[in-house]
């Protein structure tokens, strides 16, 4: 069993910073694609940032230049660091990763309970 716990979430001032933080627990062999995603109310579900275990990363358009993506491997974590954050960032952000459990087994998915992130003076 896997479980991924998310921190970090809150109140913050539009201009402000918030870091998340991800980390995953359980039976890992490995862990590959960590990626943040973030939901509005009546919207869809959407893909934030990405980073590899290589540490390529990915980030939408939305938050490119304000948002940055970090993990350490050693710890099975995956951190988010918002800056200059805007009343439009307001979501339930939820973590992913793509983990091994075993070594017959191909990566499933696995997801965070997720943790808001309101943005308003």
């Amino acid at each position: 069993q896997v479980q991924l716990v998310e921190s970090g979430g809150g109140l913050v001032q539009p201009g402000g910073s918030l870091r998340l933080s991800c980390a995953a627990s359980g039976s890992i062999l490995s862990i590959g694609i960590m990626g943040w995603y973030r939901q509005a109310p009546g919207k869809q579900r959407e893909l934030v940032a990405s980073i590899t275990s290589g540490g390529s990363t990915y980030y939408a358009d939305s938050v490119k230049g304000r948002f940055t993506i970090s993990r350490d491997n050693a710890k099975n974590t995956v951190y988010l660091q918002m800056n200059s954050l805007k009343p439009e960032d307001t979501a339930v952000y939820f973590c992913k990763f793509g983990v091994k459990v075993t070594m017959i087994r191909p990566l499933s998915d696995y997801w965070g309970q997720g943790t808001q992130v309101t943005v308003s003076s």
